[in-house]
């Protein structure tokens, strides 16, 4: 587990990092009007998103203004933004910030929405490589990742919940921590498709990140996540 923890200082901010595994599919999409090229949305809020091509490279460059669809089995988002930065096959776009675009994200992006499209990763047969002391993975594409993780002697010892730009970590013998995503990216391993995200740790809890992540949590569906991992989740992030 210690590649999951690493710990980079500053006097201003702390920032950590956690390797975390990867699902190599992902139904988010974003369709751009300029090219009809199809992007893969790596992550979303509802400011911005991070989106990446797997084998083309974009033509857009920073500042560059992007139209066009996230399409989300079955609905469908029309969107502007402004690049804020960008690589060979990514992109990291910020919406642009109209009220109507910003309620239309909103109602996207609703919470209900997003529990509907849970997958419990942790059940798929065949084909997906999941670290042995994972107990429970859930995803819901873009928005949402739920790590549980296990002792050798089967408690729980680590959570960490991505939900949007929140991230809330619980680990075993070290209690909470509260944050907003800052960054995301693939690892190459030699065993396990993984990507490297790193962290803005609060100095002190946010409770509003705690209550939306509680709030997630008692949304799920007891067959994707049993009521006594709900139960010690809720506790422990109370």
């Amino acid at each position: 587990m210690d590649r999951r923890f690493n710990l980079i200082k500053s006097d201003f901010e702390k920032h950590e990092k956690r390797v975390l595994p990867r699902f190599p599919f992902c139904y988010l999409t974003f369709k751009s009007d300029d090219t009809s090229r199809v992007y893969e949305v790596k992550d979303i809020s509802h400011s911005g998103m991070q989106i990446s091509l797997k084998e083309e490279t974009h033509i857009f460059d920073a500042d560059s203004v992007l139209k066009g669809s996230i399409h989300w089995l079955g609905k469908n988002l029309d969107i502007a933004g402004t690049v804020k930065w960008s690589t060979s096959k990514r992109l990291g776009i910020e919406f642009v910030k109209r009220r109507e675009i910003l309620e239309k994200i909103q109602a996207f992006l609703n919470i209900q929405e997003i529990v509907k499209r849970l997958k419990p990763l942790h059940k798929v047969e065949g084909g997906l490589e999941i670290p042995p002391r994972l107990k429970y993975w859930l995803r819901s594409d873009g928005p949402v990742e739920i790590f549980v993780w296990q002792h050798g002697h089967g408690e729980i010892a680590n959570v960490q919940i991505l939900f949007l730009e929140v991230f809330v970590e619980w680990e075993d013998g070290v209690g909470l921590k509260t944050g907003r995503i800052l960054s995301k990216r693939n690892v190459d391993s030699p065993l396990l498709t993984e990507d490297e995200w790193v962290f803005k740790i609060d100095q002190d809890l946010d409770v509003e990140k705690l209550n939306k992540v509680k709030e997630l949590i008692g949304l799920i569906p007891h067959e994707l996540l049993p009521t006594e991992a709900q139960t010690f989740m809720v506790r422990q992030l109370s």
